[in-house]
């Protein structure tokens, strides 16, 4: 079992620098590639030809996946901002990185890709670069009054600064900004302020909704009440320091972030990790994706005023948390994969206790079935609820059951597959309707979907060691730490310094419960990373949320809150 990758082809991405250098021979366009990894491929453009370039690039690559920005205080050209891409089709990845000065600006692409709003939104909040064009520029994750930017290098990480505005303020500067925006200032409306402390936005979101009668016209979303700066806290921290902040990301689905964020470091030091620990990654993140889905459908439902079905989730969830606690001591934020492999190996008696609970999660499933799937509130409150197709879905930059319930059939796991993926057997549920009710239908579908996969991968787990044997990269036995003066030293340099990828970046994913979950990391060559970025899968879904009730209920706002599942620990980060 070996880790596959995308099968970009390299001469693809040359043929195609070369036809838009054709077209537009001032854009500067130079085409990297990379030999070790043909899914890194990149171009270098000049910043006022972004905007062209994209437009050419929307025509092979539909997916806009991610933008951020990396700050280069020494350089004149201060920042590059980098734009990663996705062809699901041809199975095909790129990157286009350009540099642009403190106080330049940059085409905002919202007009080719609508994904690109937020990303740019907080490459503007946390590295200061502006975006020409862009129908709403301004903070995302920081607060309106915070000053400075705080992913620049010369922002000190512990330099916090609270808000003191007080909660009203905000809400009569969001409506004075929202009517300014409307031609007939909304006068005769009615404005609903949901959250923070509200149930349906569990303390962590906001949105004002501008309603006529019960018919939304206008939503505004706030979100970054969760915000506490992962990838500047990354930069100061060595890769494996890293796990256990991942873990606080989707926090219903600990493991993945893990196991995402190792498989990243693992493609920059060019290594497979062994098949035991591969096997062992996909039990985890099937039984994580499960426990999420539970998560999901159950607190959606209690949303809309349903409660025993929260109980029947939850029970599922809790006997996946006594395997993590059996493998690991802990439950929620569990910490379980290392670069290089994994924490710890399975205990006697896993597998059998595993297998066990595989059948106690199909009993809560098919006890959840029978209460909400054909139950006439259930069903009323939830078809038709904020509808989306699959072409939309992907210009916003949709992944996961999100995607899949729209009608697109895409999946990180086949078509940019990883560990052995490619070797079991499953399906992809795909709804028509893109509503809140397909949403449902399609998490319900893929637990039984893991269930199949973990029912193949349980019988047949590899022997063998659970991490690579390099003592740059996997700490050594404390037998060997105690009894020898090389595993001393050893342990002492891995400790002290950690692993050291060579200098350079990589992007790579992973399917989360929500969706593509991507890290972009930059190696300056020390312990360190120079530059971590998240691509969390909620985050672009979110942005969609306010086109995505127009002209809906305000009743059916709460059904789709719930159904496109925001876990505000992966959201702001």
């Amino acid at each position: 079992m070996t880790e596959a990758s995308v099968a970009a082809t390299p001469s693809f991405n040359a043929g195609l620098g070369q036809e838009i250098s054709a077209k537009f021979p001032n854009a500067g366009l130079t085409y990297v590639s990379n030999p070790e990894h043909s899914d890194e491929d990149t171009f270098l453009v000049a910043p006022d030809a972004v905007l062209e370039v994209t437009r050419e690039l929307r025509r092979h690559y539909p997916f806009l996946m991610d933008v951020c920005g990396v700050d280069y205080p020494e350089r004149s050209k201060r920042f590059d901002v980098v734009y990663h891409f996705a062809d699901h089709v041809n199975r095909r990845r790129l990157r286009l990185k350009t540099a642009v000065g403190d106080g330049e600006s940059l085409a905002s692409v919202t007009s080719v890709y609508r994904a690109a709003n937020w990303f740019e939104r907080e490459a503007f909040d946390l590295y200061g670069v502006r975006f020409d064009g862009h129908p709403n520029l301004r903070r995302i994750l920081c607060h309106e009054d915070f000053v400075g930017h705080a992913l620049r290098k010369d922002y000190p990480a512990d330099r916090n600064q609270s808000l003191l505005t007080p909660v009203d303020h905000t809400y009569a500067k969001d409506r004075a900004r929202m009517r300014a925006e409307e031609e007939d200032h909304l006068s005769d409306r009615v404005w609903i302020n949901i959250g923070p402390a509200h149930p349906a936005t569990h303390g962590t979101l906001r949105f004002m909704a501008v309603l006529s009668g019960e018919n939304i016209e206008q939503v505004d979303t706030e979100i970054g009440y969760l915000h506490r700066c992962f990838e500047k806290m990354c930069e100061s921290h060595d890769y494996n320091q890293i796990i256990p902040y991942t873990d606080r990301l989707n926090y219903c689905s600990a493991p993945i972030n893990n196991h995402a964020w190792c498989r990243t470091v693992e493609k920059m030091l060019n290594i497979e990790v062994p098949a035991r620990a591969q096997v062992m990654r996909m039990i985890l993140d099937e039984f994580s994706r499960i426990i999420d889905h539970f998560v999901c459908i159950s607190t959606n439902a209690v949303d809309l005023g349903a409660l025993t079905n929260f109980w029947l989730g939850f029970q599922a969830r809790e006997k996946v948390y006594d395997l993590f606690e059996k493998l690991c001591g802990a439950r929620l934020t569990v910490s379980l994969a290392r670069v290089g492999g994994m924490g710890f190996d399975l205990p006697a008696g896993w597998v059998e206790q595993a297998l066990k609970t595989i059948e106690d999660i199909e009993k809560s499933h098919y006890e959840l079935d029978l209460l909400l799937t054909k139950n006439r509130i259930f069903v009323r409150r939830m078809v038709g609820a904020a509808p989306i197709d699959a072409d939309l879905a992907i210009n916003w930059g949709f992944t996961g059951p999100c995607l899949r319930a729209a009608g697109a059939a895409v999946d990180t796991r086949v078509w940019d597959p990883y560990y052995s993926y490619d070797q079991v057997d499953f399906d992809i549920p795909v709804g028509t309707r893109g509503d809140s009710y397909d949403r449902y239908m399609v998490r319900m579908e893929e637990i039984r979907q893991s269930c199949r996969i973990l029912r193949q991968l349980l019988p047949h787990i590899p022997s063998g060691p659970i991490s690579v044997d390099d003592p740059s990269i996997r700490l050594p036995r404390k037998a060997d730490v105690y009894g020898n003066i090389e595993g001393l030293m050893n342990q002492f340099m891995l400790v002290i310094h950690g692993v050291k990828p060579k200098a350079g970046e990589i992007y790579r994913a992973h399917e989360g419960a929500n969706g593509e979950l991507g890290f972009y990391v930059v190696s300056d060559g020390s312990g360190r990373p120079y530059r971590v970025k998240c691509r969390p899968p909620c985050f672009a879904i979110f942005q969609a949320f306010p086109e995505m009730l127009k002209g809906q209920m305000l009743a059916d706002a709460i059904a789709a809150l719930g159904s496109i599942n925001i876990i505000a620990g992966e959201l702001d980060r």
